[in-house]
C-alpha cells in the first residue's frame, strides 16, 4: 500500500509540474521558454522553477528519478548530460542559456532525437543560400556560443557613457606623428552584444572600436628574444574607401607559463549597494568571484573588502588554500544601501599595501555597477583618488556588471588610470572568459605604460585616420616622457590597431594648410612606408624601452590574411553603429561577406557569435 501511495505522489507531481510548464509556455505567450524563469538555479534551490527542470530533464530522458523540486546531486548530473549533448559549457548550473535552450525545439534528448532535435544543417545551402547557411551555422543555440541570451532590459535608463570626437584624417604635412597609449579593454564589445541579443538600440558613445577589436584572437608573430611583444603589419585595400588602403599593426605580448606566474596578492572589492539587487549584478558577481577562486593557487593571497552605505573587510589576506572560507564570505553577500565606494577603495588598497608581495602580483579587483553616490562620487574625484593610490604599486582591474545603470564612463576611468583593465560581464560565459580562460592576460602584467607612435613617411603617404582609441590619443612629446601613462598590457594580450592610409597621389581630399615656406623635404628610406615606434616598462620598472620597427613595401597585399579580413569586418561594423562620418560604402552586408571570407571565425565560438550578431543588425 505505501508503494502505491508513493507511486501516486509521483504521478500527482509530474501532472502537477507538467501543468506549471504548459501554463508558464501559455502566459510567456512561446513555446520556446517558460515566463517563470526566475534566474540561474544550481545545487541547493528548490521550488517550481527546479521542479518544471526536472520535469523537462525528464522528457528529454537525462534525469530518470521522480521531480522533487529540490535540486540535488541527480540534478547537476542531468544537467551537466543536457549541456554536453548540446554545445553548452558544462558546469552543472542552469543558467538562463541552458534554460532557454532546454525548452526550445532545438533542444537535444538523450537519445538524440526526442524533444525537438536540431536537424537544420548547413549542407547544400553554401551554394544556394549562403546568407542563410551561415546565419544557421552561427546562431549562438548551435554552435554553444559563450552568450546565449541577453539580461532583460532595464525599465528605466540613466547608463553613463564618455562623449568622444571621431578620429579624423590628418596630414602628413602637419602632424607626421601618431601617438596613443595601448588599450586591451573589452567592455565596449560585451555591451553591444548584449544589446544586440536584447533587440536594444546600441548608444554611439558605448561604441569603442578599439575595445571591439581586441576582444577577439589574432594570429600574430610571437616576441622576438628580448622584446616584450611580436609585431605584425600588413596592409590592403580599404573595403569602404577605394582611395584608400587599410593598415594593420598587431602587438602579440609574451604569455607566462602557468608554472612560471608570479604569485598573487589579491583584494576583491565588492558593491553590495541596493543598485546591485538585481539578478544580472551580485549574484552573477559571487557566481563570477567563485569560478576565479579555483584558478588562484594554494599560496595567493585573498582579501574581501564590501562597501554600500559604509565599508567592511570580510578577510583580511586569507590564503587561497582556504577555499571554503573563502566561499562562504562570498556566499553569504547580499545587497543594500548607498554607495560609498571611494571609502571601499581606500580600504582595499590599504589591505592590498598590507599584504604586499614583492615581485609578485598586487591588485585589487573591482565588481561594481559604477553607481558611487556617497562622497568621492565624480570620474575627476574619483580617477585623481586611483592616480594616488596607484603609486604603491598596486594595480587596478574593473568588473563592470549590469546594465540601466551602469557608470561605464567611471569604470573605464577607474581602469586606465589604475595600471589596470576593464571588463564588463554580463553572463557566466564572459566572467569565465575574463577569469578563467585569460586570466593571465587579466592579471600577469607582462609591460606597462606601453605607448605606440607611428611615424609617417611624406614620401609615400598623404594622409592617415586611426580607426579608434579616441580616448587613449597622446601628445607626440608624451612618448618620450616616462611621467605619462600608457597602457598595462597582460601574459598573452593582443593589441589591434588600424589605420586608414591615404597614398601619395591618392584622388582623397584631405584638409590642407597654405604654407608661406614651400614644400616639405622628404625623408631618407623611400621604400618605407612609416616607422613603428614602440615603449614599454617592465612591470617593476620606472623607465620605458623603445623599439623600432618600420613598414616596408612588400606588407601591402591584394589578398588580406584572416588577421586582416576579420578586424576590417569588426571595424566596419564599428563604424556603423557610431554613425561614422567616415564609414563611406560600408554596410552590413559587405562587413559579413568580409567575416565569411575569413577561414579562422570557423571553430571559433567568439568570431562565430560576432557573424550571428552581424546578421541581426543587417536585418534590423
Amino acid at each position: 500500500m505505501k508503494q502505491r501511495h508513493d507511486g501516486i505522489r509521483v504521478l500527482l507531481a509530474l501532472v502537477c509540474a507538467a501543468v506549471l510548464v504548459i501554463a508558464s509556455f501559455a502566459l510567456a505567450g512561446t513555446a520556446a521558454e517558460p515566463a517563470l524563469w526566475v534566474g540561474p538555479l544550481a545545487a541547493g534551490d528548490a521550488g517550481d522553477a527546479v521542479l518544471a527542470l526536472q520535469v523537462r530533464l525528464a522528457q528529454l530522458g537525462y534525469l530518470t528519478q521522480a521531480p522533487t523540486g529540490q535540486y540535488d546531486a541527480a540534478t547537476t548530473e542531468a544537467v551537466k548530460a543536457f549541456q554536453a549533448a548540446n554545445s553548452l559549457p558544462v558546469d552543472g548550473i542552469c543558467d538562463q542559456a541552458t534554460w532557454a535552450l532546454l525548452f526550445s525545439d532545438a533542444a537535444i534528448a538523450l537519445n538524440g532525437d526526442a524533444g525537438g532535435t536540431d536537424t537544420r544543417t548547413t549542407d547544400g545551402l553554401e551554394a544556394a543560400a549562403p546568407d542563410k547557411a551561415w546565419e544557421i551555422a552561427y546562431m549562438p543555440i548551435y554552435t554553444g556560443s559563450p552568450m546565449l541570451a541577453a539580461a532583460p532590459a532595464a525599465e528605466f535608463n540613466t547608463n553613463e557613457y564618455s562623449t568622444f570626437v571621431e578620429n579624423r584624417f590628418m596630414s602628413v604635412v602637419s602632424d607626421p606623428f601618431s601617438t596613443f597609449a595601448a588599450d586591451v579593454d573589452t567592455a565596449s564589445y560585451a555591451q553591444l552584444r548584449s544589446l544586440i541579443l536584447d533587440g536594444t538600440d546600441v548608444p554611439a558613445a558605448s561604441v569603442r572600436i578599439e575595445e571591439m577589436l581586441n576582444y577577439f584572437k589574432y594570429d600574430y608573430h610571437q616576441p622576438a628574444a628580448g622584446e616584450p611583444f611580436g609585431v605584425t603589419m600588413e596592409m590592403t585595400d580599404t573595403p569602404w574607401n577605394k582611395d584608400t588602403r587599410l593598415l594593420l599593426i598587431g602587438l602579440q605580448a609574451k604569455e607566462i607559463p602557468l608554472a612560471e606566474r608570479r604569485p598573487q596578492n589579491l583584494v576583491f572589492l565588492l558593491d553590495v549597494s541596493g543598485s546591485m539587487d538585481s539578478p544580472d549584478k551580485l549574484p552573477l558577481v559571487k557566481r563570477a568571484f567563485l569560478l576565479l577562486l579555483d584558478e588562484l593557487a594554494p599560496a595567493d593571497t585573498v582579501s574581501i573588502v564590501t562597501y554600500a552605505s559604509m565599508d567592511q573587510v570580510l578577510l583580511d589576506g586569507e590564503n587561497a588554500a582556504n577555499k571554503v572560507r573563502i566561499m562562504a564570505a562570498i556566499d553569504a553577500l547580499s545587497a543594500g544601501g548607498a554607495t560609498a565606494g571611494a571609502d571601499g577603495i581606500r580600504t582595499a588598497y590599504a589591505l592590498a599595501k598590507k599584504h604586499y608581495i614583492k615581485d609578485g602580483v598586487n591588485r585589487v579587483i573591482l565588481a561594481t555597477d559604477g553607481d558611487l553616490n556617497v562622497g568621492v562620487s565624480s570620474e575627476g574625484e574619483l580617477t585623481a583618488l586611483i592616480e594616488e593610490e596607484k603609486q604603491s604599486g598596486v594595480f587596478l582591474s574593473v568588473l563592470g556588471f549590469g546594465y540601466g545603470n551602469l557608470k561605464d564612463n567611471k569604470l573605464e576611468a577607474l581602469a586606465d588610470h589604475g595600471n589596470g583593465n576593464y571588463s564588463y560581464i554580463d553572463t557566466i560565459y564572459e566572467a569565465r572568459k575574463a577569469l578563467v580562460e585569460e586570466i593571465g592576460a587579466t592579471f600577469q602584467t607582462v609591460a606597462k605604460d606601453v605607448k605606440l607612435q607611428v611615424e609617417f613617411n611624406p614620401a609615400r603617404v598623404k594622409g592617415y585616420r586611426l580607426i579608434g582609441y579616441e580616448n587613449r590619443q597622446m601628445a607626440a612629446t608624451d612618448f618620450d616622457n616616462d611621467t605619462k601613462d600608457g597602457g598595462e598590457v597582460g601574459s598573452g594580450h593582443r593589441v589591434s590597431v588600424l589605420y586608414e592610409i591615404v597614398p601619395v597621389g591618392s584622388a582623397f581630399a584631405l584638409p590642407e594648410i597654405d604654407r608661406k615656406y614651400g614644400d616639405v623635404q622628404l625623408v631618407d628610406g623611400q621604400a618605407e612606408w612609416l616607422t613603428l615606434n614602440l615603449r614599454a616598462k617592465e612591470p617593476d620598472a620606472d623607465e620605458s624601452s623603445l623599439y623600432k620597427y618600420p613598414l616596408a613595401d612588400e606588407v601591402y597585399t591584394r589578398t588580406p590574411s584572416d588577421n586582416l579580413l576579420f578586424a576590417a569586418g569588426v571595424a566596419e561594423a564599428g563604424m556603423l553603429l557610431t554613425d561614422s562620418e567616415w564609414k563611406g560604402t560600408a554596410t552590413y552586408a559587405d562587413a559579413l561577406k568580409l567575416l565569411r571570407e575569413c577561414s579562422a571565425v570557423r571553430g571559433d565560438a567568439y568570431k562565430e557569435e560576432f557573424v550571428y550578431l552581424l546578421t541581426l543588425l543587417e536585418r534590423r
